[in-house]
């Protein structure tokens, strides 16, 4: 397994302290890699976290924004369809997206489920934005924009 994965599986079940206030100690780590010392969404937070603790050095900028990631991403590292280890990309429009990280793929009977690692989200009622770093199965490959691979 990839070691930026093993670090996102670690992290699950962390929460934001109090529920719904983009804050607390694990929130406030993931945040401040980015540079952010404010309550904010903090998905490619978690993300960028992720990755430079895993490898120190990554291509990605050091920016909270999902999409000025996915924007300012050499071309290289975009991919169309994903592969586990894969960092997502969502476009909800009005500048709002989200992130996380493909755990794997299922194929079933009504096209490929995407197993993925998310901050920021909640398992309960679908939400862009959540309280927590859990796993999501509930992703079909249509909702994401694209793909990074480091």
């Amino acid at each position: 397994m990839m070691k930026h994965i093993e670090i996102a599986i670690a992290e699950i079940g962390h929460q934001e302290e109090p529920k719904g206030s983009n804050w607390g100690a694990h929130v406030q780590k993931y945040l401040k890699s980015v540079g952010i010392a404010f309550p904010a969404s903090w998905c490619m937070a978690f993300v960028y976290w992720c990755v430079t603790e895993a490898y120190g050095k990554t291509p990605m900028i050091k920016n909270g924004g999902v999409l000025k990631q996915w924007n300012s991403i050499p071309a290289q590292y975009k991919v169309k369809y994903p592969k586990p280890g894969d960092i997502f990309i969502m476009n909800f429009g009005k500048g709002l997206g989200h992130t996380g990280f493909i755990e794997r793929l299922e194929e079933g009977a009504n096209g490929t489920i995407v197993h993925t690692i998310e901050g920021n989200a909640t398992t309960i009622n679908g939400s862009r934005e959540g309280i927590e770093v859990c796993r999501k199965n509930t992703r079909r490959l249509s909702d994401f924009v694209g793909f990074i691979r480091l």
